[in-house]
C-alpha cells in the first residue's frame, strides 16, 4: 500500500521537518514519490517513479525552505499498475468548468463497475488515477445536467456519494483538492491521523511525532478548508477489512502475475 501526508492551514507553515519524517517510511514503500503544493492559486506537482531516499533531486528540494498552506505528499507501494511516471501519485486533472483537480489514493479497488470504462482513457494503469476521471466525470455531468458546479456543497455532495459508493468492498483513503476544499476520507481502521494545532490540520498515514495525534473519524468524508472543518459527512457502513481473497490479489498485482 501507499503513505499519504496532507497539510491545510489558515497561513503557510514550515513543512521540511514533518516531510523528512514522511519520507523516510520509503523504505517500505519504494515505487515512487510525490508533491503537491496548492498555495497562492496555483497548482505545482513533483513527482518522479523512484525510491524517495534515491532521488537526488528530492533530497536537495528538502533542504530549501519548504512553506506552504495547502499541500500532500505521497510515497508508493504498487499494488495496481507498473512502476511508471504515468502511475505516480497524485493525479491531476481538470473539469470542463476548468477547475484543476488533485487526487492521491492508499488502497486499492477490488470491485467497481463504475471505473471500468475509464481504463480506455487514462494515461497510466493504476486504480487511483480512474477514481479522479471518474469524479471529473461526475462533476462534468452535473455541470452540463444544472450549469452550476462552482457553489462549493454541489462539489462537496459529489464526492460525499463517491466515496459512499466507491467504498464497498474497496478500500478507499483519499486526499482530495479542487482548488478550494480539501477532502479526506478512509475506510480502515488505524490508517489516517491528524494533528490540529492553532489554524492548522496536518493530516498523515502513520503519527509523524509521538504526541498529539488522533484517528480521524472512519467512513465519513471530511472536508476542510484553510484548517477550518467545513463538513463532516455521514457515516457509511463500508469498513474495508483485509482478507485472505484481498491479500491474494495485492500480491499478485505486486509481482505482476
Amino acid at each position: 500500500m501507499c503513505e499519504l501526508f496532507g497539510v491545510t492551514s489558515d497561513r503557510k507553515v514550515e513543512l521540511n521537518k514533518l516531510l523528512r519524517l514522511f519520507f523516510e517510511h520509503s523504505s517500505e514503500h519504494p515505487n515512487g514519490w510525490g508533491l503537491a503544493f496548492f498555495d497562492d492559486g496555483n497548482i505545482s506537482i513533483e513527482r518522479e517513479p523512484v525510491k524517495a531516499s534515491d532521488s537526488h533531486y528530492l533530497k536537495n528540494r528538502l533542504t530549501g525552505e519548504i512553506l506552504s498552506s495547502r499541500m500532500m505528499a505521497h510515497i508508493r507501494r504498487a499494488t495496481v499498475g507498473e512502476i511508471s511516471f504515468n502511475n505516480t501519485h497524485p493525479f491531476t486533472g481538470r473539469d470542463d468548468t476548468g477547475r484543476q483537480w488533485v487526487l492521491m489514493h492508499n488502497g486499492t479497488i477490488f470491485e467497481s463497475s463504475e471505473l471500468t470504462r475509464y481504463q480506455c482513457f487514462q494515461k497510466g494503469s493504476t486504480d487511483s488515477e480512474r477514481i479522479l476521471l471518474y469524479i471529473i466525470d461526475r462533476i462534468n455531468t452535473l455541470h452540463r445536467e444544472d450549469g452550476d458546479v462552482e457553489a462549493p456543497e454541489v462539489r462537496i455532495n459529489v464526492i460525499d456519494d463517491v466515496v459512499h459508493k466507491l467504498s464497498e468492498h474497496n478500500k478507499i483513503n483519499l486526499m482530495i483538492f479542487d482548488g478550494e476544499n480539501f477532502y479526506i476520507h478512509k475506510n480502515e481502521a488505524g490508517t489516517l491521523f491528524r494533528y490540529s494545532h492553532n489554524g492548522t490540520v496536518i493530516l498523515s498515514t502513520k503519527a509523524l511525532m509521538r504526541e498529539g495525534w488522533e484517528e480521524i473519524p472512519q467512513n465519513r468524508l471530511l472536508v476542510y478548508r484553510d484548517g477550518n472543518l467545513v463538513f463532516e459527512g455521514d457515516p457509511h457502513d463500508n469498513t474495508y477489512v483485509m482478507n485472505e481473497e484481498n491479500m491474494k490479489t495485492l500480491f499478485m498485482g505486486y509481482a505482476g502475475l
